[in-house]
């Protein structure tokens, strides 16, 4: 083909393009056209799901039908209604619906993720570091292509929004399908109330939206100031140190100490810690680090935290983070990984060791008798597990340094995982170093527990955050590690089976502190 004739067709495919848009298309044609790009575009997760899960009859088939038809019903229903009572407003509306799909797409695709109430809690509660750290090419392409194109055609094309009464026409008919649709499934109610949260997280635009609404509507419960707890009695005027670490993501698999096979742990098998069994009472940072800091269970109530109740009480409190997730804080001495860069310049920012960075100096600070130190980490938190361990840290290699992690060579992947653990262990044996070393005076404790854990690729699952109700034990079973000062005199009980609703009870314990809420089942100290 000669230059020419190329630059004939390329202005020939232009033409048509602006003919295209500038013909005026009537609002059913344009609403019917959105919603088959909708079903086409983002729902084979969906439908993939369904076919797997129905079963091979009759009824099975009609389901599938059933949402073949229903899906493209209800978005036609949406994006006639948006688009005659909002106009260009409608059209923003739906452009940012697209754009959505297409991100949600890419992270169900590659993830394999579900877009749920705790997912959306996940993105509202995310910082800015760690939403970086997902950008592709790939995620750029999605949007793009699946997102931005459409847009501009769909904002550039003109509209003919026609008369009221052809509204009411097209909504009623529209219903009355809808209706008819849905009446016909009355005897798979309970097919679809069973997979309604996972066919839920992947129908698009509805799974982000009405999951955000459920998000919002929870955390308006949760915003209530959190309900005062008894005052506490201090029983013993020991000098006491207790250091609660709160781990991000990481999962007993990989540890050595729980009969890893790989050594993750080689510092701490010679500190004497006892490893304790135990489960997460969730799988996403949110849920968990609220559940570690109370002192039980509770869905809507906010219970005063382990740190502010110790503050208040007499307890010298000193917080630490990388991460987020923590309820409210009401103490004086909280840090975030900025806050403790400006006071040590020297430290490197990047790693999770600068919030243990001048800790001996401020312990010796303290002249109250009774001390609590929480770390919150994010050392294990993918997908980048290379970027938070430093280079003398990289035991196993070749380490994976891919962000899509469905991409990347399992073997590597893991490396680049147990390499934080290894990280994780010298971090936690650095604090039972100092304690030994710097304080040999004071009683000394050191608690270390995940948030949660971490799927690797097992079952087709990544990273974290699946509904309880599905969740695989790689996001489930997590390290809860204890040092102790004398492990002759402080001993930990035989517990068959630990978890985040311990911590509070054991803290008051160790620390001596006697209320009325006290929980001695929950008390992991003999």
């Amino acid at each position: 083909m000669t230059n020419e004739n190329f630059n004939i067709n390329i202005a020939k495919i232009k033409a048509r393009c602006v003919e295209f848009l500038n013909h005026k298309r009537s609002l059913t044609y344009v609403s019917a056209l959105m919603s088959i790009y909708t079903l086409l575009a983002f729902h084979y997760p969906f439908f993939s799901h369904v076919v797997k899960n129905v079963n091979h009859d009759f009824s099975g088939v009609w389901i599938v039908i059933s949402m073949v038809i229903l899906m493209p019903l209800l978005n036609y229903l949406v994006y006639y209604l948006l688009l005659y009572l909002g106009r260009i407003v409608g059209k923003c509306i739906i452009a940012f619906t697209l754009i959505g799909n297409a991100i949600c797409l890419y992270f169900i695709v590659t993830y394999n993720v579900l877009i749920d109430r705790s997912m959306m809690a996940n993105v509202f509660n995310t910082q800015l570091s760690e939403s970086i750290s997902f950008l592709s090419w790939t995620m750029l392409a999605y949007a793009l292509l699946l997102g931005v194109l459409p847009t501009i055609l769909l904002v550039r094309k003109r509209v003919d929004y026609g008369s009221i009464k052809r509204l009411f026409a097209n909504v009623g008919v529209t219903l009355v399908l809808i209706l008819g649709v849905v009446g016909s499934n009355y005897k798979n109610v309970s097919w679809i109330d069973r997979h309604s949260r996972v066919i839920g997280s992947k129908l698009m635009t509805w799974s982000y939206i009405i999951n955000s609404m459920h998000y919002y509507s929870r955390s308006k419960l949760k915003s209530e100031k959190e309900v005062i707890l008894p005052d506490a009695e201090v029983v013993n005027n020991s000098k006491d140190i207790v250091v609660l670490i709160i781990g991000e993501s990481a999962r007993s698999k990989n540890f050595s100490l729980y009969g890893y096979e790989k050594e993750t742990n080689p510092l701490l098998k010679n500190d004497g810690v006892v490893a304790l069994k135990s489960k997460a009472s969730d799988t996403y940072t949110l849920s968990t680090v609220r559940a570690i800091l109370q002192h039980k269970k509770s869905r809507g109530t906010l219970y005063e935290i382990l740190p502010n109740y110790l503050e208040r009480n007499g307890v010298d409190v000193i917080w630490r983070r990388s991460n987020w997730g923590t309820p409210p804080l009401h103490i004086a001495k909280q840090f975030t990984k900025d806050d403790l860069k400006n006071i040590y310049p020297e430290a490197n920012i990047q790693y999770d060791g600068i919030l243990f960075h001048g800790l001996q100096k401020e312990i010796s600070s303290c002249d109250k008798n009774k001390i609590f130190i929480g770390i919150h980490t994010y050392t294990s938190h993918g997908p980048e597990y290379y970027h938070s361990t430093p280079p003398e840290f990289k035991k196993f290699k070749p380490e994976s340094q891919v962000v899509e992690l469905s991409e990347a060579k399992y073997e590597e992947l893991i490396n680049a995982y147990d390499n934080t653990i290894v990280y994780t262990d010298y971090l936690v044996h650095s604090v039972i170093e100092m304690l030994k070393s710097e304080f040999p005076d004071r009683r000394s404790c050191v608690i270390f527990i995940s948030d949660h854990g971490e799927s690797l690729g097992e079952g087709g699952f990544y990273m974290h955050g699946v509904p309880m109700s599905m969740a695989p034990a790689e996001q489930l079973d997590i390290p809860f590690i204890i040092w102790t000062s004398d492990n002759s005199m402080l001993k930990v009980k035989e517990i068959e089976l630990a978890g985040h609703h311990n911590i509070y009870h054991s803290v008051l314990k160790f620390l001596g502190l006697h209320t009325s809420f006290y929980d001695e089942s929950k008390n992991i100290f003999e």
